[in-house]
């Protein structure tokens, strides 16, 4: 699994976050996505790689500018993780 933290500026409230997500999702398969406006960013968790310049189109076409992409790889911890 590859875990996208993207920083994105211009979100404003939880519809901005709903905004992005729906685009993250229509654009991508992808496992899970969430956006927080407070910490102006947004996470995606894909099985696969995703391109980061498509990332970037997607996330900018909705009306928010992406001002940094990191992806890294990730590892889901089990119900009863400790660590």
């Amino acid at each position: 699994m590859v875990r996208y933290i993207v920083e994105v500026e211009g979100m404003q409230c939880g519809m901005c976050e709903a905004h992005v997500n729906d685009a993250v999702r229509n654009a991508f398969q992808v496992k899970k996505v969430s956006s927080s406006h407070t910490k102006k960013q947004t996470v995606i968790l894909a099985n696969d790689t995703i391109d980061e310049e498509a990332i970037r189109n997607v996330i900018d076409n909705t009306g928010y500018k992406v001002l940094s992409v990191h992806s890294e790889s990730y590892k889901k911890k089990g119900l009863f993780h400790r660590g």
